[in-house]
């Protein structure tokens, strides 16, 4: 079986690319940068290839270098995204736009051109990774990274809709704070962990996320075991109480 992973050398990605690995799958990861990581993939069994998923010649080039390796997908995990804090009156039209290229119109691009490998599975999932933002968070600065996974939010329940003739689920993974590069990069231990207090003070397990927690609820929902689940989102958050994802 195939499981492809977007932005899958870091991070979550990466965590959810070593999960199927473990689980016997054949991974193909995109990526756009970390030429490193990926080389570290590439030694553990892992096929790479280089594709900014926004841009959609390169995903549509990516579809058919792995229809050189593959027929059919089993799973698709649309993970790759990023993120820029800004209040709503510190509006940046760029960095506004470059989210939504990546985190919402590369969800659509990536499924779109690989949607027929999809369908000739017998019974393929795709799992999107959003984030709490797009339900409801208070944290100060992500009204727009928010918007676009608001987006990934509906994509998913209409995706789930439209696919279900083809025996395709389509669910979503909807993160809280995550200990990843993204998230902790250019900061000092001390400031490292000062930021791992905050956010365990604003859980009600008094926790952070790993990115193995996130790994560990794709691969179930990519499994035999969720046949009967599509259309859903499911938080994964330590239970925020900040957050409109949990009414406390």
């Amino acid at each position: 079986m195939y499981a492809l992973v977007t932005g899958g050398t870091r991070g979550i990605g990466r965590a959810i690319a070593e999960a199927f690995l473990r689980e016997g799958y054949k991974v193909i990861v995109l990526y756009r940068g970390s030429e490193d990581k990926a080389k570290e993939l590439r030694e553990k069994g892992v096929i790479t290839i280089k594709c900014d998923v926004g841009d959609r010649n390169q995903v549509r080039k990516a579809r058919e270098e792995v229809e050189k390796i593959t027929p059919q997908l089993d799973v698709l995990v649309n993970n790759a995204g990023l993120w820029y804090l800004m209040p709503f009156e510190e509006f940046d039209e760029e960095k506004y736009q470059e989210m939504l290229r990546v985190n919402l119109n590369g969800v659509i691009y990536v499924t779109y051109e690989f949607l027929p490998l999809l369908k000739r599975a017998k019974s393929a999932s795709i799992i999107n990774i959003a984030s709490n933002a797009g339900i409801g968070t208070a944290a100060e600065g992500t009204t727009f990274y928010a918007i676009t996974k608001a987006g990934v939010i509906i994509l998913t329940r209409r995706l789930a809709f439209e696919l279900g003739k083809y025996g395709i689920r389509v669910n979503a993974v909807a993160p809280g704070w995550v200990e990843t590069d993204m998230t902790l990069s250019g900061k000092s231990e001390e400031e490292k962990e000062k930021l791992r207090e905050i956010f365990r003070n604003k859980t009600m397990l008094h926790t952070t996320g790993k990115p193995e927690d996130i790994a560990n609820i794709v691969v179930f929902l990519a499994s035999d075991k969720a046949r009967y689940i599509t259309g859903q989102v499911i938080v994964a958050d330590g239970g925020r109480i900040d957050n409109l994802t949990h009414s406390v």
